[in-house]
């Protein structure tokens, strides 16, 4: 008996690649240097009430109004975006380079990464 078993990459891990992914401390550098960047946060309110990156927008990805929320946004701007632990900011991420944003800039490992790295800065 032959073992042809082949461990598949998922497919959120594959988008992930495609995406400009930046550590904690990248993401927070890169913002401090693009002043007119918009932070999307895309999970839920009662996630983003707990919590989250200052100056931030909180655009629901299971929301009823996120196609309407990121059809307004203005694809020339710089946006930076993360979730819970970047499982739905790389399907945002995705959404947005597939509709012509080509500056989307993401927070690998998302908020848990953002509050590990900077926690003992509170």
């Amino acid at each position: 008996m032959s073992n042809n078993t082949v461990c598949e990459i998922p497919r959120w891990q594959l988008l992930k690649q495609r995406l400009n992914n930046l550590t904690p401390a990248e993401f927070r550098q890169a913002l401090r240097d693009t002043p007119d960047a918009v932070v999307i946060d895309v999970r839920t309110p009662e996630e983003f009430a707990t919590g989250h990156i200052p100056g931030a927008v909180n655009i629901d990805y299971l929301g009823e109004q996120f196609w309407e929320r990121m059809e307004q946004l203005d694809p020339a701007r710089a946006y930076f975006i993360y979730c819970r632990t970047s499982r739905r900011s790389v399907r945002t991420g995705t959404l947005m380079r597939n509709g012509g944003f080509r500056q989307v800039y993401h927070l690998d490992g998302g908020w848990n990464a953002w509050i590990s790295t900077f926690e003992q800065e509170s």
